[in-house]
């Protein structure tokens, strides 16, 4: 299997990206943001087909839409401290427009049918040796970002009270994480695609939260669930000649599944 130079570079990543959405995830869902997640991979599909209209990677137009959509959303205080039938009503709306303007933005372009599908759900065997570097040096650039504000970020999202002793701003707080998680789903679409953002974002650290007592803990098991799913599924796509994506979603959402048991079965003990 790695005699063949595109799973060499699938694998690599491959995991660069489930280490980061491990992380990453955590907060994602500690501040309640997988809405907001998914909404930014829609935006990201229209970066991406706009990238493709005048000659950018998919890649490069992605975190353009995506991190201009952070700024804004933080801007118009849609975020986790507005979830609220309004805002969500909002984000509806947006999600549904940058998705018809993605669809504008290929119709312009001479690319096929087969981008527009690799866009929406992944082509992580497509990945070459270039697109390895460029996700290898986001992620390198988003966990060195965190592993800055660690302290901060733990506090603004798991413990109020110590926030305040920090003397943390939760405005910059949020600012900063959004630009964090744009740029973590420009990188994880490239292997999920725009539509299946969740897969890597949110079930992992879902699935995680269960069986782990402290954030440490927490980001730990994440990575490993999200490294087992990617691996897994390149493993199965490689033998099957099936869609890495179908493997890497149903291997994170029996994980899922499994949380919710061994959770309900506690409750119930």
């Amino acid at each position: 299997m790695f005699n063949f130079a595109f799973m060499r570079y699938a694998f690599a990543a491959g995991t660069a990206v489930a280490i980061l959405c491990g992380v990453i995830g955590v907060f994602v869902v500690a501040r309640r943001l997988p809405f907001m997640t998914h909404t930014l991979s829609e935006i990201g599909f229209s970066g991406a087909a706009f990238g493709a209209w005048i000659g950018w990677t998919p890649l490069q137009g992605m975190m353009v839409f995506t991190v201009l959509s952070a700024l804004a959303a933080d801007q118009l205080g849609i975020s986790e401290q507005s979830s609220n039938h309004a805002s969500d009503s909002v984000i509806s709306a947006v999600s549904a427009f940058f998705m018809g303007l993605g669809v504008l933005f290929l119709s312009l372009s001479s690319q096929n049918a087969s981008y527009a599908t690799s866009i929406l759900f992944g082509s992580i065997v497509g990945i070459t040796q270039q697109n390895v570097w460029q996700i290898l040096t986001i992620a390198i650039i988003v966990l060195g970002i965190l592993a800055l504000i660690y302290r901060k970020l733990k506090f603004d999202s798991f413990d109020s009270t110590g926030a305040e002793t920090e003397h943390v701003s939760r405005h910059w707080m949020t600012l900063t994480f959004l630009i964090m998680v744009a740029l973590s789903v420009s990188v994880a679409a490239q292997i999920v695609g725009a539509l299946l953002i969740f897969v890597l974002l949110t079930l992992p650290s879902s699935a995680a939260q269960p069986f782990c007592r402290s954030v440490g803990g927490l980001i730990g098991l994440s990575i490993v669930l999200a490294l087992i799913g990617t691996w897994g599924g390149l493993y199965l796509g490689y033998l099957t000649n099936w869609p890495v994506t179908f493997f890497i979603a149903t291997i994170e959402t029996v994980f899922y599944l499994l949380s919710l048991a061994y959770r309900k079965l506690n409750e119930s003990a």
